[in-house]
């Protein structure tokens, strides 16, 4: 049991994915977090496919792994008396629900901080906490449409496409929990906490900041590329003679050690390839080098060689060949859930050398009703 944390009390009103993936972050760091829930269904995330365990779907498991749940109607003045003793013990608060929704039910972060000096409170929204369209609701897919992530995905000739993870999502979770312990420590200093706002929309603007920034200081935005590099040449996928694999020259003593492995020493004097700068200049030319001779021989062959000669280059795999991977296998990233039957992928990040457990699964709707006081017929209400 990871007990980094142990002590800190999260309580987390979170919907689906982004609020959860931040309280569960506080929980498998060693934090008590307790899951507000409504009283009737739960977070949304239980019913978003087909039942997985205990009548949950799948992505409720993975969410709300080692918190517990409280189920109460904040609609009710029963539901928000409740719902304040619980705020009252709670160092963090953090929530993504609707737009205007807090205010509306008095848990908005200027009402709550007012009571209580020392809450650390966080929101999350879909397009940020000021601006014309801070009130707008909005998902993953929305945002990354939104936001310009999608059109910078695939190759040029490609239409928008999203990305495959929700990395909206989970990096504004991610931001939350930064946010919070930067915040915590702040905290300790001078007694007060305060308020935290993150939202998709940033998160998203974040992830393409190498694009924006680019966009904003030289009027232009770099090329798309499948599965290549904007600034390194050669920095892509190249077809073997059974299938495409991944080579990563990022620097010109590895494009001199690659030209070596390749046969082709003379690239490293040709002033075209030379220097980084002049192979992205020309790069057409380069890689219809390139593209014959690595067509001659097997993905295998040539990630031997390349890595023998200290370039890097890989397989290009899909998840279950990936999860095959010896070093997948050695990073033990698949935690058994204990009291389940099942594992989930942890942390990506160890302490010590250990990777934080998990406390136990995700909870049943409202099962811990009685250890906090709350009335459990309310679930039934």
């Amino acid at each position: 049991m990871i007990d980094i944390l142990a002590g800190l009390r999260v309580i987390e009103v979170g919907q689906v994915l982004a609020g959860p993936y931040a309280g569960a972050i506080f929980a498998d760091l060693g934090a008590e977090v307790v899951k507000v829930e409504r009283a009737v269904g739960g977070d949304d995330a239980r019913h978003m496919g087909p039942a997985f365990r205990h009548g949950d779907a799948l992505t409720f498991h993975i969410y709300n792994r080692g918190k517990k749940s409280v189920a109460l109607d904040l609609n009710t003045e029963a539901g928000r008396a409740a719902f304040e003793q619980l705020v009252a013990t709670a160092d963090i608060m953090l929530h993504n629900l609707r737009p205007g929704v807090p205010a509306k039910l008095g848990i908005d972060g200027p009402t709550l901080c007012a009571r209580y000096p020392r809450l650390i409170y966080c929101e999350i929204s879909a397009f940020g906490h000021t601006g014309p369209m801070a009130m707008r609701p909005g998902f993953e897919p929305l945002i990354q449409a939104y936001s310009g992530l999608c059109a910078i995905n695939g190759g040029p000739d490609d239409p928008p496409m999203r990305a495959g993870p929700s990395v909206c999502d989970q990096g504004t979770g991610m931001w939350t929990v930064i946010g919070a312990l930067a915040m915590l420590q702040r905290r300790q200093r001078t007694g007060v906490g305060g308020i935290v706002s993150a939202s998709l929309l940033e998160t998203a603007l974040m992830w393409c900041g190498q694009k924006v920034d680019a966009q904003v200081n030289t009027g232009t935005m770099p090329p798309r590329h499948r599965m290549g590099h904007p600034a390194l040449v050669p920095y892509e996928a190249f077809d073997a003679a059974d299938g495409p694999f991944m080579i990563c020259a990022g620097n010109d003593r590895l494009f001199a050690k690659l030209a070596e492995a390749l046969g082709r020493p003379d690239w490293s004097a040709d002033p075209r390839y030379a220097g980084n700068r002049g192979r992205l200049l020309n790069k057409d030319a380069l890689v219809a080098e390139m593209a014959p001779i690595l067509a001659t021989r097997s993905r295998e062959h040539w990630i031997g060689v390349l890595e023998a000669a200290g370039v890097p280059a890989t397989q290009i795999h899909s998840i279950p060949e990936a999860l095959a991977q010896p070093q997948v296998q050695a990073l033990g990233m698949a935690v058994p859930v204990p009291g389940e039957d099942f594992v989930l992928t942890g942390l990506p990040l160890s302490f010590d050398g250990t990777r934080p457990p998990f406390a136990h699964g995700a909870p049943r709707l409202g099962q811990d009703n009685a250890e906090f006081g709350v009335e459990t017929a309310a679930a039934a209400d």
